[in-house]
């Protein structure tokens, strides 16, 4: 069987730049890897449709495209993922050398002569608040890493999306991180901790999806020279379980508005099926477009 290399629909995805005011508001970003393709559907409708919030706090693949929508650029991620997901220095071979690691973060980040330029002017607007969430591997706790306070939020956001176990640490304002999903999947209490009371928050995962638990000595022997992070990546499941019993909870209240997939997600973190991870985009395009009016009527 061969393996496409291109989504063949690409010139479909939108592009442009977003426009209008800014929204009131915090919009909260899942990670998921490859799953994050959900998350570029929701967030090109949001951008083609005015919603611009103020501020943008993603996890992973979650800050690595929320990069994207706080700098305006309506489709970049997406065909970011969907042009180049087969190209070996994005994943693979060149990736293992470039960036030792499988995925090279820096390939949808850093400026580069494959995709679109970053619009800086727009990304850099004082009046937009964007944070990249990471995991402190010393100490085992949650880093917020907030454009214009940290020295340089490009590297928080690769700290970010580093997964744990195939990627070395990065070191961000002389913290050694890695994936913030190890410590925090889904950051919500920070939105509400920060007083934002228009909270959106887009998760990777169908409503009712919880992760199986299990205990396993890979984390201690893997890293057992960071015992506060191994211990977070042994309770990874558990917590994430707990946020995602929050969420449907502060969701009920009315105090959040959740975006999930409306079907069963089957994609892998690092999937390879071009025409899944296509139909993942629309999905969350589709699923933004039908909780249009909710969503307005929620910051209303």
């Amino acid at each position: 069987m061969i393996t496409k290399k291109v989504y063949e629909k690409l010139n479909d995805i939108p592009d442009g730049h977003a426009r209008g005011r800014l929204t009131k508001g915090c919009l909260v970003i899942e990670g998921g890897a490859f799953r994050g393709l959900y998350n570029q559907g929701v967030m090109d409708f949001f951008m083609e449709n005015n919603l611009n919030f103020e501020c943008v706090i993603g996890v992973s693949a979650g800050a690595m495209a929320g990069l994207n929508y706080a700098a305006g650029q309506v489709g970049r991620s997406a065909r970011c993922n969907l042009e180049f997901r087969h190209d070996p220095d994005y994943i693979g071979a060149l990736a293992l050398v470039h960036a030792h690691s499988p995925l090279n973060v820096d390939f949808a980040i850093q400026p580069n002569d494959k995709l679109d330029k970053l619009d800086e002017s727009t990304f850099y607007d004082p009046a937009r608040r964007f944070v990249a969430v990471a995991t402190d591997c010393r100490s085992g706790k949650t880093v917020y890493f907030e454009k214009g306070k940290c020295r340089d939020i490009l590297s928080a956001i690769k700290a970010s999306a580093s997964m744990p176990y195939v990627s070395p640490m990065v070191e961000v304002d002389g913290k050694l991180c890695l994936d913030g999903g190890c410590s925090c999947h889904i950051p919500y209490r920070w939105a509400m901790e920060q007083g934002y009371e228009n909270i959106v928050v887009i998760k990777t995962r169908e409503r009712g999806y919880r992760k199986k638990v299990k205990k396993s000595g890979m984390p201690q022997h893997f890293y057992k020279n960071y015992p506060e992070f191994a211990s977070k990546l042994e309770n990874m499941n558990s917590d994430y379980n707990k946020e995602c019993d929050e969420i449907d909870q502060l969701e009920k209240e009315g105090r959040i508005f959740v975006i999930a997939p409306s079907e069963h997600v089957t994609v892998k973190r690092v999937e390879g099926n071009i025409d899944k991870l296509g139909d993942l985009y629309w999905l969350g395009y589709e699923d933004a477009k039908r909780q249009l009016f909710s969503l307005n009527k929620y910051l209303n």
